[in-house]
């Protein structure tokens, strides 16, 4: 009966979610500064709609495409954390594994595994993103 409690316990604590995702980025980030500046002039989601990618604790966000990010583990030796995705545009779903590690305050930079589409192009899920102070999610 004991051994049973004990798996039991296990199990339950694996089916958890980590308690690393509460670490985890808060806001809403964009690509550049000038893009949080547009943000707070017009609005988020005219920049969703005109194609630029948005970047929150929830995913990453833009029009006919978005990832969902699933499992999220905080690194022990750096500001990071690795985070696995279901993303999705129109007739096509993939999954992706990115590193989210935060450069300074206002800065994350991501980085997927998935190859580039392009070789002269960076993946789509790679880049740099900038807190926009005052910007929240639509």
């Amino acid at each position: 009966m004991v051994l049973r409690g004990f798996l039991f316990i296990s199990v339950l604590s694996v089916a958890s979610p980590a308690p690393a995702a509460e670490d985890f980025i808060k806001g809403v980030y964009l690509q550049s500064e000038d893009l949080c500046a547009q943000a707070k002039k017009y609005t988020l989601e005219a920049l969703i709609d005109a194609g630029n990618i948005v970047l929150s604790a929830r995913g990453l966000q833009s029009v006919e495409y978005d990832c969902e990010f699933l499992q999220i583990t905080k690194a022990t030796l750096s500001p990071s954390w690795a985070v696995t995705a279901i993303c999705q545009e129109p007739g096509h779903v993939f999954p992706d594994v990115l590193s989210v590690t935060q450069l300074s305050p206002k800065q994350i930079d991501l980085v997927s595994v998935r190859p580039a589409e392009d070789e002269s192009e960076a993946s789509g899920n790679s880049g740099s993103f900038f807190l926009c102070d005052g910007v929240a999610l639509p």
